[in-house]
C-alpha cells in the first residue's frame, strides 16, 4: 500500500494575555477534511527562520493555507482601513515567507479564505479592503447574525471548479468583507459571485497545482460536495516529482 501524502497546515496564533499563554490553533474542519481526502495533516507553528521552513517543506507533499483574520494592507502598499481585523504579525510574517517558498518550489497549495488572498498577494495581486465601500453594488458577503450565510456562485468552464461542481450556478458559504481585486499574474478567476466578487482562482501554469477559494469548504456550513476540492488537491500531491518541490 502506498503511503498517504503529508499535507501541511499553517495555523492561527494568539498572543499571551492575562487570561492565558500564547498559543497556536487550527479549526478542526481543516485537518478533518484533509484526513477524509486521504492525506495526513501536519500542523506548522509560526516559525521564524526560513531554513526551518525549508526543512519542513522538504518533507511535505502539499500545503493548505487556512483562513483567519485580515492581512495588514500596509505590507502591500495600501493604507490601513478601519474595518480591517488584523492578523497577528507573528503569523503574517510566517505566512508570507511560507507562501514565497511554496511558490518558488511550485509545491501544490490550496488557499482558503484569507489563505487565497495571501497566495494572490504574495504572487503579485491585491485585494479590496472592504467590499461595502470598494464595491457598493455587491451583495452582502458576511452576515454577523448568520454563520451559515450563503450566496450563489458561477463557475468558469474548463476549470477545476467546474470539474468539481459541474455546470451552472451553485451556492457556497460566505464570511468575508475583503476579496481579491487584481488577480496575480499566472492565475485566473475560476468562480465568481453573481455580483462579480472573486470566489476562486487557480494557477494557469500546468506545472503548478495552486488553487484558492474565498468560501470555506472545510466549515460546518459547507456542503458534502465541497469535500471534493480537498480530494482533488490531495490527488494532485501524489503526482508531483520530489525534485519539483526543491528550490530552483
Amino acid at each position: 500500500m502506498s503511503e498517504k501524502p503529508l499535507v501541511g497546515l499553517n495555523a492561527d496564533f494568539r498572543v499571551a494575555n492575562r487570561d492565558g499563554a500564547a498559543f497556536t490553533y487550527v479549526a478542526s474542519g481543516y485537518f478533518d477534511s484533509i484526513t477524509k481526502a486521504g492525506a495526513v495533516p501536519v500542523i506548522l507553528p509560526p516559525l521564524g527562520e526560513n531554513d526551518d521552513i525549508e526543512r519542513i517543506l522538504d518533507r511535505l507533499d502539499g500545503m493548505v493555507l487556512v483562513g483567519g483574520p485580515d492581512l495588514d494592507p500596509r505590507r502591500d502598499g495600501f493604507m490601513l482601513h478601519p474595518t480591517v481585523r488584523q492578523m497577528d504579525p507573528r503569523r503574517e510574517d510566517f505566512d508570507r515567507r511560507l507562501v514565497k517558498l511554496i511558490a518558488q518550489r511550485r509545491m501544490p497549495v490550496f488557499g482558503i479564505g484569507v489563505g487565497m488572498q495571501l497566495l494572490n498577494n504574495v504572487c503579485g495581486g491585491n485585494v479590496f479592503l472592504h467590499l461595502p465601500e470598494d464595491l457598493p453594488s455587491s451583495i452582502p458577503h458576511r452576515d454577523p447574525l448568520d454563520p451559515g450565510h450563503r450566496h450563489a456562485l458561477e463557475v468558469e468552464p474548463g476549470s477545476l471548479m467546474e470539474r468539481i461542481y459541474g455546470e451552472g450556478e451553485i451556492r457556497v458559504n460566505s464570511f468575508h468583507h475583503m476579496a481579491i481585486d487584481e488577480v496575480a499574474e499566472g492565475f485566473r478567476v475560476t468562480a465568481r459571485c453573481p455580483d462579480g466578487v472573486v470566489e476562486a482562482i487557480e494557477s494557469t501554469d500546468a506545472d503548478w497545482f495552486a488553487i484558492g477559494t474565498q468560501f470555506h469548504p472545510e466549515s460546518d456550513s459547507a456542503s458534502a460536495l465541497d469535500l471534493r476540492i480537498f480530494e482533488e488537491f490531495v490527488e494532485a500531491t501524489k503526482h508531483v516529482p520530489a525534485a519539483m518541490r526543491l528550490v530552483a
